[in-house]
């Protein structure tokens, strides 16, 4: 595997393909404006400019996946204004330009918002019973991938995303009233993201599904306080008058089948 396309070279898709070029990847990202070509192009990045939308894609594709064997789809949903098939759309858009290329495996980064807030432990056997729309979309967008028998999918479904410069605590600092206090957090580094899609690719797991989050899950009121107090920020203040609800994610299964250690295991 010498070549791949990343769709999506954003938040979390842009370091990837850095830290995978530096591995000898050739690799191909895409971003949805031409201002942003130069920075994908400064690190060694083939950049293309894509748009998917629902009905087309604006931009050359078929170049963009020709002579890659690993498409990595890292575009999140993006709800708020769109209607609600928006994204599953998307998905359908792109699947036949994937079919018809050179492509063998594809990975899609997801969600553990799949997963329902029932206060139980996760795992990959756990079924997605999704209760907001952006899971809902992520299951129908897996399945779609799943099953199609030209090309064989990952799946990982990622906890909540954190980094150097991103944060939860930093929106929700000085909020009042505040649901789910004894729910466990579910975070997992920027870092981590990275390291363990590096793990899947040189150990070769495709078709399988993970579950990745850091082993950590103190509950989101004493978490969000001590992280707001050592940053001198405000301290969220949380309705301790309703019953809390969420769910634990194990990563077990990341941390036996690649034999993975998480760098940040202490968010």
């Amino acid at each position: 595997m010498k070549q791949i396309s990343i769709l999506g070279c954003g938040w979390l898709g842009l370091p990837l393909a850095k830290a995978l070029v530096k591995e000898g990847f050739r690799v191909k990202g895409s971003v949805t404006t031409a201002s942003k070509i130069p920075a994908l192009v400064s690190h060694g990045i083939e950049a293309y400019t894509l748009e998917i939308e629902e009905t087309k894609i604006v931009g050359d594709i078929e170049d963009f996946l020709n002579a890659s064997s690993l498409l990595i789809i890292a575009i999140p949903p993006k709800l708020k204004n769109a209607v609600p098939d928006s994204f599953i759309q998307k998905i359908k858009t792109v699947l036949p330009y994937v079919e018809q290329s050179s492509l063998k495996n594809v990975l899609f980064i997801s969600s553990t918002s799949v997963y329902a807030d029932d206060n139980s432990i996760v795992t990959e056997a756990t079924p997605p019973m999704p209760d907001t729309e952006n899971g809902k979309q992520l299951v129908a967008a897996e399945t779609l991938l799943k099953n199609n028998a030209h090309f064989t999918t990952t799946i990982i479904r990622f906890g909540g995303l954190i980094g150097f410069d991103r944060h939860p605590v930093y929106f929700l600092a000085g909020k009042q009233q505040l649901e789910n206090p004894l729910a466990p957090i579910n975070l997992i580094h920027q870092s981590d993201c990275i390291g363990i899609i590096r793990e899947i690719i040189a150990q070769g797991k495709f078709g399988e599904t993970f579950n990745a989050a850091a082993p950590f899950h103190p509950t989101r009121k004493d978490y969000y306080t001590q992280k707001a107090q050592a940053l001198n920020l405000p301290i969220p203040q949380f309705d301790d008058t309703k019953r809390s609800v969420g769910k634990t994610i194990s990563s077990d299964k990341i941390i036996r089948l690649l034999d993975y250690k998480f760098q940040y295991q202490r968010l």
